[in-house]
């Protein structure tokens, strides 16, 4: 970047640091940020602008965004661009936290209702992802002759429990920073949203810009209170830095992904069993590892449904059993089964971004299929294969006669010397076939022509 211009005191002006935020919002998105904030204080930057174009995200991930955006010694200003951007669920949470909030023309943010979807996690607390939510239905929708089930109040009282907690996270939000507290709530009670010109209208965000440049001119002189004290901004013509993620982050991004995750398990387990099975090639057990801790490393960092992860190592128990037990496949289709059905639980949101498509878990399930048949295929040609041992294995089986006298003599038979019988005109030297075998004693002929 170009060298510091100098503010209306002589000095240098401060830089003005750009963060982004583009796709769901994850552990990835919150480790990021949080190394982006710190490193933008150690640059004396005067200004974060968190660049916001998000469907939503993780729970535990946009709170801990959130304490960062709140701890920070430097403003964040969250700018919901470029245009046709939003800043959905979990980004008008941010929006509401940061010290500045703004939006580019032709966006929009909104839609903050709390859904969780399937099983609660550990300690009986939903995972609470962030999704933008499903439309509701009006109480004239409702079937008046079907009786509710038992589990329909406690899910009711579950859901009742989210949205009071999240209407009172976002409103404590928007009563520290200014903002429309009533609005706020009816994000996360109702869903709704607003357009830019409305947000700026309702007092929900400070201002509209075209894009960073026209927001850092709108900003100069502007006064921000932080914790130490307030400070006023000299945005205009200030240095600006783009702080991208960097290796770590990119691959902490991907290996978070819940799709990959799911592979790298896959790859995991039969690089692994491939090795077990035949001790000597190394690499894929090697390889085999490798992918199934980075597969756990990813999955820990997810909101997992145990039950759906229970379900996968009991598929790949059973897909294992089958390999040393004589079940026919029926071991091998049960377990099949089971991790589809892990495979399809294993992630517990509903956020755009972290769940695992149908595609892939039938993808996956099909290589199961494909790895129980050829092994049921292995086990049943064993079966019909004749016996390579023992002396019955002895008929049929050429040699070579090495003495041979009065009608008996002795033949190298698969390496083995053996006693044999047979007419009379055989030779030393001479190729021979066993034709019966009579205890100990091989009954042989001549291999001629």
């Amino acid at each position: 970047m170009g060298g510091a211009v100098p503010n209306a005191a002589g000095g240098p002006a401060a830089p003005v640091v750009v963060l982004q935020i583009d796709g769901a919002i994850g552990p990835a998105t919150a480790d990021y940020l949080h190394r982006a904030l710190a490193q933008a204080e150690r640059q004396h930057a005067q200004l974060a602008v968190l660049q916001i174009d998000t469907p939503g995200g993780l729970d535990a991930s946009m709170r801990s965004i959130i304490k960062d955006i709140l701890a920070s010694p430097v403003p964040v200003a969250s700018f919901v661009a470029p245009g046709g951007a939003r800043a959905a669920s979990a980004g008008t949470y941010i929006l509401y936290a940061s010290h500045i909030a703004a939006m580019a023309p032709a966006s929009n943010l909104g839609a903050a209702t709390p859904v969780a979807i399937g099983m609660p996690a550990p300690g009986g607390q939903p995972a609470n992802p962030l999704p933008s939510p499903a439309p509701e239905h009006k109480a004239s929708d409702a079937q008046p002759d079907r009786a509710a089930t038992p589990s329909e109040p406690a899910a009711d009282a579950l859901a009742a429990k989210r949205v009071a907690d999240a209407a009172a996270y976002i409103r404590s939000l928007a009563q520290l920073r200014g903002r429309n507290a009533e609005w706020a709530e009816k994000a996360v009670r109702e869903a709704a949203s607003l357009s830019a010109p409305e947000a700026l209208q309702d007092k929900v965000v400070d201002l509209v810009a075209r894009d960073v440049p026209d927001l850092l001119q709108q900003l100069d002189g502007r006064e921000i209170h932080l914790a130490a004290g307030t400070v006023r901004l000299a945005t205009r013509g200030a240095p600006v830095v783009a702080l991208e993620p960097d290796w770590r982050d990119r691959l902490l991004s991907v290996i978070t992904d819940p799709s990959l995750a799911l592979i790298l398990m896959a790859v995991g387990f039969y690089g692994l069993l491939f090795e077990f099975s035949s001790p000597g090639f190394v690499l894929p057990g090697v390889v085999g590892a490798i992918c199934l801790l980075l597969a756990l490393f990813g999955l820990q960092m997810l909101p997992v449904n145990y039950a759906g992860l229970g379900l996968i190592v009991l598929g790949i128990a059973f897909m294992v059993a089958e390999m040393f037990l004589p079940s026919f496949g029926t071991l091998g289709l049960g377990g099949v089964v089971a991790f589809a059905f892990g495979a399809v639980m294993l992630i517990d949101s509903d956020v755009p971004g972290f769940g695992i498509p149908l595609a892939l878990v039938g993808a996956l399930s099909a290589v199961s299929v494909a790895f129980i048949l050829v092994v049921v295929g292995m086990a049943v040609r064993a079966r019909l294969r004749p016996a390579v041992n023992g002396t019955s294995a002895l008929l049929g089986a050429t040699g070579e006669l090495v003495a041979f006298s009065g009608g008996e003599g002795w033949a190298v038979i698969r390496g083995e010397h053996w006693k044999v019988r047979g007419s009379g005109d055989l030779r030393p030297g001479e190729p021979v076939r066993v034709l019966r075998v009579l205890g100990f004693t091989l009954e042989v002929a001549a291999v001629r022509g």
